[in-house]
């Protein structure tokens, strides 16, 4: 059977993996997975909660407060997205039985890369997104390490330095860990930080985790697959801004976690205990 990254692309990835963005070569353009009747089939099989779809004619940074739903039955959306002017995505689609199958096929080719970076890949994730011509995807970061291929049309995905305390501040990042929105403020001054990256069919991203990035659709719609793990060094570095916020309401001034391969073993262990803690006694707050 073909690889879907063959040994040019695992070497591009190995390089890259885990903190820096950059794109690779993948084998699954014109799989019939995603064809537009399986995709509509997909979507009544997952959970409803499990579909996200907006109008897609969106700023960069926007209030996830302002999103708003397109009007439409998901069938609909799915079938006319040419049209309709969308951005929708399939989430969690590795609760189906077929799209897992094919999600642990992607991921076992480069597990042996990831292991030796970042250990076992855990939680294993997939997203599919459907998008009209020129839908934007706001700015905004993703917790997880992250592969998403392009499957058909075209898109840029502009990308921002993980660790960039002027993009994320902390007080962001502690929120978002805390369960905030995934969306971003967007400043016109940010717009020089970022590396537009262009992606066709054939092409995949990978970026890494809490990086910044908006996408731009291109003039025709597309599907994407995005892939995606959390590595216990991620957990740590999210740990330890939960740890962070909790030392910031008691009126101190944390140092921000740090980034790979800095493991933030300490505020990590500490978050753990206190939140073991909280479970054991029903304490909520």
């Amino acid at each position: 059977m073909k690889p879907v990254f063959d040994d040019d692309a695992r070497a591009a990835f190995a390089a890259l993996y885990p903190e820096r963005p950059g794109t690779i070569a993948h084998g699954l353009c014109g799989h019939p997975l995603f064809e537009l009747d399986e995709l509509v089939a997909l979507s009544q099989r997952i959970r409803p909660v499990d579909v996200e779809q907006n109008l897609a004619n969106l700023p960069i940074g926007i209030d996830p407060a302002d999103i708003r739903h397109n009007g439409l039955s998901v069938e609909d959306s799915i079938r006319s997205i040419e049209q309709n002017g969308s951005w929708m995505v399939l989430k969690f689609v590795d609760q189906d039985p077929v799209y897992r199958a094919l999600l642990d096929e992607v991921l076992d080719e480069i597990e042996p890369l990831v292991a030796t970076r970042t250990g076992a890949m855990l939680k294993r994730e997939a997203f599919i997104f459907v998008s009209s011509p020129g839908a934007v995807t706001p700015f905004h970061i993703d917790p997880e390490h992250n592969i998403l291929i392009q499957l058909r049309g075209k898109k840029v995905m502009t990308v921002f330095p993980a660790a960039d305390p002027e993009l994320v501040p902390s007080h962001l990042q502690e929120t978002f860990h805390e369960g905030g929105h995934r969306n971003l403020p967007f400043q016109d001054s940010f717009a020089a930080k970022g590396t537009p990256i262009r992606l066709t069919p054939g092409d995949a991203i990978y970026v890494p985790v809490k990086a910044p990035h908006w996408v731009q659709n291109g003039d025709a719609m597309s599907i994407s697959l995005s892939v995606t793990w959390r590595s216990e060094w991620s957990y740590r570095e999210a740990d330890a801004h939960a740890f962070n916020r909790l030392l910031r309401k008691a009126g101190m001034t944390p140092a921000a976690p740090a980034r790979y391969p800095r493991q933030n073993l300490i505020k990590s262990l500490a978050w753990r205990s206190i939140a073991k803690a909280k479970r054991m006694t029903g304490h909520t707050e």
